[in-house]
């Protein structure tokens, strides 16, 4: 395997071609937004800048990884020589379905068609194809370029072959993989979200202040950010849409998302993205405040 093709050039999607190319492989990234490719290529020099400013790679290094990369708006021309396909649209289920059928439609025979989904149904997304036993989840962490892990899901027709090629993959960039199975939320978000939540809960309820609650899951947890700083850099938007598959694959009133959380998305509020959720983000640098909303 050698051609990877990703689809969505977001902060997920550039991160993910990012990965691949400074490992060798030969990636072409797909959007539909000429002006979102441009973006994430200046962020995808922008990271490695970083590295070779902490000596991580060298300046070749960044100037291969760069090299590495096509950009592409139409989607069947950025496929036509893919060995996988990683979808990192916007976790919205109807437009994963139709990538997933344009994917299927355009790409090569035996092509692996994954997704970045952190929630959606990887058996649903394999149901809109020709070829279910060759689709599969890649759930990487963001910032993709740092995080070690990758949460591989198995739909419910995925092949054997498939999910031990993907390990393997996963292993040769540098990823820790972690299998689940095709379950609401799959082991992250399932564990991750409920407990997000729950804090929004306490300080919906007052029980405390957002740098209380943040500061006792850091200091008495040992957790290395807080959930309400967490939930701004994952997006409160993107908080709820998962919380939302999770109440409605269980049917289970407790991962209904608090109505604070469904205040915040419907006010434009979705953290880092824009700029406030529970903290005010200054844009370019790693100061934050507690938003005016909860001081």
């Amino acid at each position: 395997m050698q051609h990877i093709s990703v689809i969505g050039s977001g902060t997920m999607g550039n991160g993910i071609a990012h990965v691949f190319a400074q490992n060798g492989y030969t990636v072409s990234l797909i959007d539909i937004n000429a002006a979102a490719l441009e973006k994430a290529m200046a962020t995808i020099s922008k990271n490695l800048d970083r590295m070779v400013a902490k000596e991580k790679i060298t300046a070749e290094d960044k100037a291969s990884t760069l090299a590495n990369i096509t950009t592409y708006t139409e989607l069947s021309e950025g496929v036509e020589s893919a060995q996988l396909i990683v979808e990192a649209a916007t976790e919205n289920k109807e437009l994963k379905f139709k990538i997933f059928k344009d994917m299927d439609a355009a790409a090569p025979a035996g092509c692996i068609l994954a997704s970045n989904t952190s929630s959606i149904s990887i058996t649903e997304l394999a149901a809109q194809t020709s070829r279910p036993e060759l689709v599969i989840g890649m759930h990487f962490m963001n910032p993709v370029p740092i995080m070690k892990l990758v949460e591989i899901i198995n739909g419910y027709n995925t092949s054997k072959e498939v999910t031990a090629t993907i390990e393997s993959l996963s292993k040769k960039i540098g990823k820790v993989p972690a299998m689940a199975n095709d379950y609401p939320g799959f082991i992250a978000n399932r564990i991750l979200m409920p407990m997000i939540n729950e804090a929004i809960w306490t300080l919906h309820e007052g029980v405390g202040e957002v740098t209380s609650i943040d500061t006792v899951m850091k200091l008495g947890m040992a957790h290395p950010m807080g959930p309400l700083q967490l939930a701004d850099f994952i997006g409160l938007d993107v908080c709820l849409a998962i919380l939302n598959v999770l109440h409605d694959g269980f049917g289970n009133p407790k991962y209904a998302p608090c109505p604070l959380l469904v205040n915040m998305v419907n006010a434009g509020k979705k953290g880092v993205k824009s700029g406030e959720g529970f903290y005010s983000w200054t844009h370019g640098t790693k100061e934050l405040m507690v938003s005016e909303s909860f001081k």
